[in-house]
């Protein structure tokens, strides 16, 4: 499973690293990346849950 972030969605609100410091990181402008290459590890899957349900701009998906 992955972490995936629509950059032309993303408003740079930064919810999405609250919920999830391990698994988003934020560019210089403060827009939400995936850190490496975005998997999500069975332990982190619930945080990338919340990551996603907290995005207002719903710019966040988990794919498989």
């Amino acid at each position: 499973m992955k972490l995936t972030v629509d950059s032309a969605l993303c408003q740079a609100y930064g919810l999405c690293k609250e919920e999830a410091p391990d698994l988003v990181e934020l560019d210089e402008f403060g827009y939400s990346t995936p850190v490496g290459d975005g998997t999500v590890t069975e332990g982190q899957q619930s945080d990338a849950e919340s990551a996603v349900r907290v995005c207002p701009a719903k710019a966040l998906r988990l794919v498989t």
